[in-house]
């Protein structure tokens, strides 16, 4: 009987051994590592980045394998004829409304949040734009961030030229004022959260510096404020205000003949994202010569910085051109590499930079959509499994 009892216990503890085998095996099998040979670990602006925002680093990466990610400034917020009530509780989007789909990427402004507004430049109420940064990232969208914000020095708006980056820099007379717009912006984009943690944001600030139309431009900042400015945002709202959910990008304006891409670059240790902000006023020809050029160049500077690069602004205001989605630009950026394109915002029936229903181009947008290579939100399914 004893022996019965001996044998019996030692196939239990085998068949216990057995089950912790299997489950561990299991176990590792599923847990798949997150840095591979495909995806090696990149060098970021921020080293406790959280883990969301590393998620949408890999997923930025692995874009480019299959296309590119299309989106629209303030595509939800408001379009033609049309504004985000947020009693209904209903997403609208004038490119839906085409092509039954969203964009993949969604564009916000942060305008007038350095004033502790209600609502940004452009009459976006903040609560209805939280809303819709999050609904964008819980269906698969990828959410990014500029910020138009006002002059400090005269109390004009971001197109005011009078000189001010020397006044907000550490010493400046406005120093203390600039500290709490970033902080302003940094309890902002911390209460964006989606299941109890602040959901990962493109962060796109300063841009267009090599042009002359911001205080914050050409001709009124030094290169080396610039620099600076640059470096002491990104250490206030990471280390002073314990921000971790942001990617960086740097993206100036088309390029002039002499202009130096790098000129204003703050280094690889404050930027994730290289982009180029290109439009079309009307001369196509002008227009694919700069995207030729600039992506390539951006492209080339990406891929020795091992950083990710995008198209950051474009559009044709009212785009009265035929075929301009597929025959003006869809075949300069088709193999460029570039994570995303965002289109710029659909305000009024004068000012809008996507096709709209029963606007000319629709059907353009249509063939567009139906590429294998362009990117809507209903294809950001499979990169949730990154």
């Amino acid at each position: 009987m004893q022996k019965y009892k001996l044998v019996n216990i030692l196939k239990i503890k085998v068949l216990v051994k057995t089950l912790i085998w299997v489950f561990l095996t299991i176990f590792f099998m599923s847990c798949k590592p997150f840095y591979t040979a495909e995806y090696k670990k990149p060098m970021l602006v921020d080293k406790k980045i959280s883990k969301p925002a590393k998620v949408l680093h890999k997923k930025l990466a692995f874009i480019p394998k299959d296309g590119i990610a299309v989106g629209q400034q303030d595509a939800t917020c408001y379009g033609i004829g049309w504004k985000y009530n947020n009693q209904e509780n209903v997403m609208k989007c004038d490119v839906f409304d085409i092509i039954n789909d969203f964009p993949a990427v969604f564009g916000f402004d942060l305008g007038d949040i350095e004033h502790g507004a209600d609502m940004n430049l452009d009459s976006v109420p903040f609560d209805d734009m939280r809303t819709l940064m999050v609904q964008a990232y819980q269906d698969g969208g990828i959410v990014t961030v500029s910020w138009h914000l006002d002059n400090p020095v005269s109390g004009g708006d971001s197109w005011d030229k009078t000189p001010a980056v020397t006044d907000i820099l550490k010493g400046g007379s406005e120093y203390e004022t600039y500290r709490l717009w970033v902080k302003r912006v940094a309890d902002f984009l911390k209460s964006v959260q989606y299941e109890g943690e602040p959901i990962p944001i493109i962060f796109r600030p300063f841009h267009e510096m090599n042009g002359s139309w911001f205080w914050w431009g050409e001709g009124n900042c030094a290169s080396l404020d610039y620099i600076r400015l640059w470096r002491e945002t990104v250490e206030m709202l990471r280390d002073d205000y314990d921000m971790h959910n942001l990617l960086y990008v740097y993206s100036p304006n088309k390029l002039n003949p002499d202009d130096d891409y790098m000129k204003y670059y703050p280094g690889d240790a404050y930027v994730d994202i290289l982009g180029i902000d290109i439009y079309d006023f009307y001369n196509a020809d002008d227009y694919v010569k700069s995207i030729d050029n600039d992506l390539a160049l951006v492209k080339q500077i990406a891929t020795e910085k091992n950083k990710l690069y995008a198209f950051t602004e474009t559009g044709l205001e009212r785009v009265n051109t035929p075929q301009w989605f597929t025959e003006v630009l869809y075949p300069h950026i088709a193999n460029s590499g570039i994570s995303w394109i965002l289109f710029w915002r659909n305000h009024t029936t004068s000012h809008y930079y996507m096709p709209y229903k029963t606007q000319a181009v629709e059907g353009d947008l249509i063939e567009f959509f139906h590429y294998p290579e362009t990117l809507f939100l209903k294809q950001m399914e499979k990169y949730k499994k990154l």
